[in-house]
């Protein structure tokens, strides 16, 4: 895992959780955030950069879900994509990052406390909307994988709504993630969206999962195959925990 550089940014990183169960509660990040300057969950733009700039134009307008501590939207800046609105539940990781991006001279970056269940923007509004691991939070206490728990199954289909209803018409969501195809494809190829799914992977050993869903051109649906993709299964406290890079 990708890890901030500066050795007194990374001596100040908070242990990984006692319990998985604890990525559910905002304490648990409010605190995190206070101490921890930097952190990349499923490794750092340039391992998915060519995969982002085959999909988002300089001149897109981008939403960022659950930003957290994460350097992607200053990355994005750097390749012109300028237009960027960051969000997080988490008021530290909030106030936090204004701060480093201000100091670092990214003005034009909104950053703003949001919850993703509840989006707080107008219909057709993005270009595009990004998460990198906030989605697999959802999933910590679903269970069975092939069977999620119906408090699961509703707190994904909010995100994905209110994802749907901020893009504009052609416009892409891009989820990094875990979550293999077979167990994506049940909440994106639902019939509530009119987007296309396709997916890439990225990884050395490992293999993450870049998902992009374009509204408005539902050219695969609920019958595509739903075989398995045969790559090692894993989660957020398992990466954390044993620190795969």
């Amino acid at each position: 895992m990708d890890r901030d550089q500066n050795p007194a940014a990374a001596n100040k990183k908070t242990d990984p959780p006692s319990a998985a169960s604890a990525y559910l509660d905002p304490n648990y990040w409010n605190q995190r955030f206070s101490n921890e300057e930097h952190y990349e969950w499923f490794k750092d733009y340039s391992h998915f950069r060519h995969l982002i700039q085959a999909h988002i134009k300089p001149n897109s307008s981008v939403l960022e879900l659950g930003c957290g501590n994460s350097q992607l939207c200053e990355e994005l800046y750097k390749d012109g994509i300028t237009e960027i609105t960051c969000i997080d539940l988490s008021s530290v990781a909030v106030e936090r990052m204004k701060e480093r991006l201000l100091s670092k001279g990214y003005q034009g970056i909104k950053v703003l406390e949001a919850d993703m269940l509840d989006l707080p923007f107008s219909e057709d509004c993005f270009d595009a909307v990004i998460e990198k691991g906030t989605m697999d939070v959802l999933f910590v206490d679903s269970g069975d994988p092939w069977n999620p728990e119906p408090a699961t199954v509703s707190k994904v289909m909010a995100m994905l709504e209110g994802v749907h209803k901020v893009l504009k018409p052609d416009g892409i969501f891009i989820s990094i993630t875990f979550g293999q195809p077979h167990f994506r494809r049940p909440f994106f190829h639902n019939p509530k969206f009119a987007w296309s799914v396709e997916w890439s992977t990225f990884g050395d050993g490992f293999h993450y999962f870049f998902y992009i869903l374009r509204k408005g051109r539902r050219t695969l649906d609920a019958g595509e195959s739903t075989e398995k993709i045969e790559m090692p299964s894993i989660s957020l406290y398992q990466e954390e925990l044993e620190g795969i890079l």
